[in-house]
């Protein structure tokens, strides 16, 4: 190690707290709640669409407004952590993701809803990359892996218990309370944060700092557009539409615009700076591509065992209680082996079981036991697990302290897009999928298949008792329709899955363009 890496080392150790495992209370409760509620709600979807009077690609809008809207306010971290002090911006942040939780179980419309979760998301953009950031800062480099595997319960189990609790609330109580829970829980982080959070002398209140105003309307014109396209695109029949055309290409100068002004501009709202970082950038790459695939299975896993399977809201949400488990198995895996084992090697082993976990749900069928849906659901906690807190320590570990909030904000805006995307995306693809394979098997509904009008002919003369022959054979071939339907919906999971089990794989050589890992 040169002389200027040790006096860096020394300069940052001097600044940590004596007793950092205090900070992490508040930090991992706030954080716990924040990353919970961007998918709590997913198996409460229908029970909302069903109060706003809304269909199901609407009511998607209340978990993809939450996304882009803390994505929004992420890039601005550090400019809010300047002007108001980063400990007292955190707890503004809790206490303004709190209020809008309240306002969320108001809500009487979709137009209020989805309002009152850009407020929450705008309140808890801030939770994620501050809390990331105290939780690095607050131990020595040596202690970061034991650091962000605790970190890693709120990142990786709150997204996975979500369902599951919001299963059980919708079901036993009513959709509200599953914003109402954020309440006494905001309340409690936030008084615990104003008593022992640590706060640095370099995380002070900054005098005379300015916002780069041109930047944070670029960003958000930006992720608007590019979340409408990706939203409404496939109803639009996505660049047959002219508006969509349009929104796309007002997202990518939106884009352009706001990269360009980051690095020509003095006192901006990014540091760019930090993309020379080649670890920065593939690990934020590959995070991106988990996030898509964590939040978009999440988000039609409930969906294929409620329509397909018909199971109810707590069912289909306990049926993934076994990522939890997974996840709570491999970060005590990882608190003891985080700092002694090369860390590309726990990202691959990680990788590989949730690729394996997608292509074991890719090959399902509706003849199942639970135990099929909980053996890979466990797979892939256990993978998301053993993967998230190394790649983030590995796309951390040459930053500085001083650069750590700033790279936490781009970080977890580039995640939350993935997750946003991940969200809209899966929707596209059931869809057209559905459609794919509904053309391809609906020439097998003829007269000229003998098992088609075998079975049309069972169900006729079952039928025939209860109404006229006429009817009764046209109820018959609607039912064989109405199988045909289902099995094309299936069939539109199974292949969703399979990707998700692809991208993982196609991501394992990227591990190793980063150096080997330093063991203690």
């Amino acid at each position: 190690m040169s002389v200027q890496a040790i006096q860096q080392d020394d300069d940052e150790n001097k600044y940590l707290p004596k007793n950092p495992w205090l900070s992490c209370a508040p930090v991992l409760l706030a954080c716990f709640v924040f990353v919970m509620d961007g998918t709590i709600a997913n198996v409460a979807l229908p029970h909302m669409a069903g109060s706003f009077s809304a269909t199901r690609d609407e009511s998607i809008w209340i978990l993809t407004s939450y996304l882009i809207s803390s994505g929004i306010i992420i890039p601005s971290v550090d400019f809010f952590s300047k002007y108001f002090g980063r400990k007292n911006f955190y707890i503004i942040s809790i206490l303004l993701f709190t209020i809008a939780s309240l306002l969320c179980g108001t809500a009487t419309s979709l137009g209020q809803m989805v309002f009152y979760r850009v407020l929450q998301g705008a309140g808890g953009g801030g939770i994620v990359p501050l809390s990331q950031a105290i939780m690095m800062e607050s131990f020595p480099k040596e202690r970061r892996g034991t650091a962000m595997a605790l970190f890693g319960m709120g990142v990786i189990l709150a997204p996975i218990v979500g369902p599951m609790l919001g299963g059980w609330i919708t079901d036993n109580w009513t959709w509200p309370w599953v914003f109402f829970i954020n309440v006494p829980v905001g309340c409690i982080a936030a008084v615990m944060a104003k008593d022992l959070l640590f706060n640095p002398p370099y995380a002070q209140r900054v005098k005379g700092v300015k916002m780069d105003w041109l930047g944070f309307g670029l960003l958000s014109l930006w992720l608007i557009c590019l979340q409408v396209f990706f939203d409404k695109g496939n109803n639009a029949d996505w660049f047959n539409a002219t508006w969509i055309c349009w929104v796309f290409t007002i997202s990518c100068f939106a884009a352009i615009g706001f990269f360009v002004s980051q690095i020509v501009r003095k006192n901006t709202l990014v540091d760019i700076s930090v993309f020379k970082n080649k670890e920065f950038i593939i690990g934020t790459f590959i995070q991106v591509v988990m996030m898509s695939v964590l939040y978009a299975s999440i988000a039609i896993l409930p969906q294929f065992l409620q329509s397909m399977m018909g199971y109810t809201a707590f069912l289909s949400g306990l049926s993934m209680m076994p990522r939890g488990l997974g996840s709570l198995t491999s970060m005590i895996i990882c608190a003891f082996i985080a700092d002694i084992v090369d860390k590309r090697k726990m990202v691959i082993a990680g990788l590989t079981l949730i690729g394996t976990a997608g292509l074991f749900f890719g090959f399902l069928n509706l003849q199942i036991a639970t135990i099929n849906i909980m053996i890979p659901n466990y797979l892939m906690g256990m993978g998301m697990g053993l993967s998230m807190i190394p790649i983030i320590n590995l796309s951390m570990e040459t930053l500085s302290n001083q650069q750590m909030t700033n790279a936490s904000g781009l970080q977890n805006l580039f995640k939350n897009i993935g997750g946003a995307i991940g969200t809209s995306l899966v929707a596209t693809f059931l869809t057209r999928f559905a459609q794919a394979h509904q053309y391809m098997m609906v020439g097998k509904l003829s007269d000229l298949n003998p098992v088609y009008m075998e079975r049309v002919q069972a169900t006729t003369g079952a039928l025939m008792q209860y109404t006229s022959a006429d009817v009764a054979q046209h109820m018959a071939q609607y039912a064989q329709y109405g199988t045909l339907l289902k099995q094309a919906t299936l069939w539109a999971f199974m292949d969703s899955f399979r990707i998700f089990g692809i991208l993982c794989f196609v991501l394992i050589p990227l591990l190793f363009l980063f150096k080997k890992s330093k063991s203690r």
